[in-house]
């Protein structure tokens, strides 16, 4: 465990070398900079400002210097708003880990019970309902459903008040959010549990007379969660960093919206941030998700 541990850590430590890499380069490959667009700066000022950023040397040599800072735990400052990256991104991903945090609790919650309901009660209706609706939301984008939530439940009905910063309701954006992954495990845990449930072992429980809630959580439920579990590590990581789409139909200040910003207005030092940061947490979300394979069922071999 602790050899695969440290290989798995040595490789995320070359992935995230790799995607910075690529993203600083082709960042700066599009032509343009942050401050071409500044009506009201002039050629002197844009060029104090570059000599003030390093943006007048060589783009590797830009590259050697941001590696540098960042492995002192410099994100630098934003080349807009002049503060601090580790700040900005500490204050969005407060929201969009919230937002996320509770939408994976919904999707995961509601997906497990409405698969395993739909493989006790298959080809009956109850089933045949689930699988009709997690179908529709599978192919359902998120833009789209949250578009229509809220123009129906905001605009419409006015049944819930649209986001705003003195009026954060959280109900909808979990919505729009939870409902492709939940529809996904519930599809998950409905076929995982029908080949447990088809295994030798449980059949062989079953025999014995052990209960059916029993035979459910001990034998079946355990066994079949192992595939969603390997789904749920990059939702998680998906989730957390915040849907792009969804953060802007709701107005939500969070990671995602901080990143369009950063793009849009060609915020070097932000883009870079957020990429990292967003690197870094799929890579630890998926190292733990291996780990969690291996409590869960000690016949897995971690090589």
């Amino acid at each position: 465990m602790v050899k695969y541990v440290v290989k798995r850590v040595f490789l995320a430590i070359v992935t995230l070398l790799i995607i910075c890499a690529i993203t600083f380069f082709a960042m700066n490959a599009i032509p343009g900079g942050p401050f071409d667009g500044e009506k009201a700066v002039s050629e002197e000022v844009r060029a104090a400002l570059e000599r003030r950023y390093n943006l007048d040397k060589p783009v590797p040599e830009q590259f050697v210097i941001y590696m540098n800072n960042l492995l002192h735990g410099d994100f630098g400052i934003s080349l807009k708003t002049g503060r601090e990256i580790k700040t900005v991104i500490g204050e969005s991903f407060l929201v969009s880990a919230k937002l996320g945090g509770m939408a994976i609790v919904v999707a995961v919650i509601l997906g497990v019970i409405f698969g395993s309901i739909a493989a006790l009660t298959r080809n009956r209706l109850p089933d045949r309902l689930i699988i009709f609706f997690s179908t529709l939301l599978t192919s359902l984008p998120s833009f789209v459903l949250g578009t229509l939530l809220l123009l129906v439940f905001c605009v419409k009905l006015g049944w819930v008040p649209v986001w705003s910063v003195d009026n954060r309701n959280y109900v909808l954006p979990v919505i729009s959010l939870a409902a492709y992954p939940m529809a996904y495990i519930t599809r998950l845990t409905k076929t995982s549990m029908l080949d447990v449930m088809g295994q030798d072992y449980v059949r062989t429980a079953r025999a014995k007379g052990v209960s059916t809630l029993k035979v459910i959580f001990k034998h079946t439920l355990r066994n079949a969660l192992i595939p969603v579990i390997t789904y749920v590590g990059p939702m998680t990581a998906s989730i957390l960093t915040g849907s792009l789409v969804v953060e802007q139909i709701f107005t939500i200040g969070g990671l995602g919206a901080k990143f369009v910003d950063g793009i849009t207005n060609r915020d070097y030092t932000l883009i870079m941030g957020t990429t990292i940061f967003l690197a870094v947490l799929m890579v630890t979300v998926n190292l733990i998700t291996d780990i969690v394979y291996k409590l869960i069922d000690p016949r897995i071999k971690l090589d």
